[in-house]
């Protein structure tokens, strides 16, 4: 970004909107396949709709996993568990459509004789870190994040009990000079039951939700304007009022619209597509680089074609806040980090059941033990590398 001063937007949903159900269900599928088979390939989609989640994909494993009982658990953990929402785990339909990984994949993929472990498609994948934030995330996209965590927390504590489990934020951060200064706006909408009020909704929203996540310093109250379910109302909600599907929310799962987005989806998919570890991979390799001061922010692209174990590319940008050669620090990424997708999966650690954790409230900027690609390991590296 050339400019300075400027207001940036990002929205985040909740556990329980359509698309992250979809999302969820995909991941619980994957961890079902990794716990039993680590070498399992999944490629899993699901739809979600009013009495329905359909279920349908390529996996091709040594285990067996029971399909509906794993949707419906998620279901029911998320909090559908009335049917009077149009949607709940006991008397949802679960229809599966499973076929295997095609023969002409797993050539390319598979290791055999002298054949290494290539990508499992083509593709460009990014990650990104600002030094904007603790988390090294952009502010908008981890304060969206907050509140719709804050939402399910208030929830399924029944601090509020007129809540049901869709919702979604959006939060707008004004820059001065390329930082965050304050929050301009927030938006805030949550479904709840059909008897609770407006202004009830709006003030627990604001008071029990809002502020309690985001920093009062950032909080000016003569110049932030809240949205609170600006309709007036939120009853019919989840897959009932919108059909979800799996890798609708690319960019809720990523950055929050900063930096770029190679368009693929991670939910549902084993760790040998690259759209998922490369993806995990490049946030790695950037924030690395952002805790070695190497630069202020940064932006990393990895790029692969089917088969091949080598990245086709590999892009460093800093944004012009770099203290070293650009060059220099791309060299570096290549001698530190391992890029070939095989060396990914082990480096991270990734054929493991941890998959359903990420597929809500983001795949970043999470202080979770399973979330290797958070880990800033490699910083002394990246800083005897680069002389700094």
């Amino acid at each position: 970004m050339g400019k300075t001063n400027f207001f940036f937007t990002s929205e985040s949903v909740t556990e329980g909107h359509p698309d992250k159900v979809s999302d969820q269900i995909s991941d619980a599928v994957v961890d079902a396949v990794l716990e039993q088979d680590p070498l399992g390939r999944v490629a899993c989609e699901t739809l979600v709709t009013t009495g329905l989640a359909f279920v349908s994909g390529e996996i091709t494993t040594k285990c067996y996993v029971h399909i509906p009982s794993i949707v419906r658990k998620v279901i029911h953990d998320i909090g559908y568990t009335r049917a009077k929402y149009g949607f709940d785990s006991e008397t949802c339909a679960v229809i599966t459509s499973i076929d295997e990984q095609s023969p002409d994949i797993d050539i390319g993929v598979s290791e055999r004789g002298g054949h290494e472990q290539g990508a499992g498609d083509q593709g460009l994948m990014f990650g990104y870190a600002t030094g904007e934030t603790e988390e090294l995330m952009p502010l908008p996209i981890l304060l969206a994040h907050k509140i719709c965590e804050r939402l399910a927390e208030v929830r399924k504590g029944d601090v509020l009990s007129y809540l049901r489990p869709d919702g979604k934020s959006q939060v707008t951060v004004e820059y001065v000079n390329g930082n965050p200064l304050r929050v301009d706006t927030v938006v805030v909408a949550a479904q709840h039951s059909p008897e609770a009020e407006l202004d009830e909704i709006r003030e627990d929203m604001i008071e029990k939700v809002i502020k309690p996540v985001i920093p009062a310093h950032l909080l000016d109250e003569k110049r932030v304007t809240y949205h609170v379910n600006p309709t007036g109302r939120f009853v019919m909600g989840g897959p009932k009022a919108d059909t979800g599907l799996t890798g609708r929310k690319l960019i809720v799962d990523t950055y929050g619209g900063v930096g770029s987005h190679g368009g693929g989806a991670f939910s549902g998919k084993d760790p040998s597509k690259v759209d998922r570890s490369a993806s995990y991979m490049a946030r790695h390799i950037a924030k690395n680089l952002v805790a070695s001061s190497a630069c202020d922010k940064c932006e990393v692209q990895l790029a692969y074609a089917i088969g091949i174990p080598e990245p086709v590319s590999v892009m460093v940008d800093d944004f012009g806040t770099g203290r070293v050669d650009l060059e220099k620090m791309r060299q570096s990424v290549r001698e530190i980090f391992p890029l070939k997708p095989r060396q990914i999966i082990e480096y991270l650690d990734l054929r493991r059941p941890i998959f359903r954790k990420t597929a809500a409230y983001g795949h970043f900027g999470r202080n979770e033990p399973e979330f290797t690609w958070e880990k800033t390991n490699q910083v002394s590296d990246i800083k005897t590398a680069l002389g700094l």
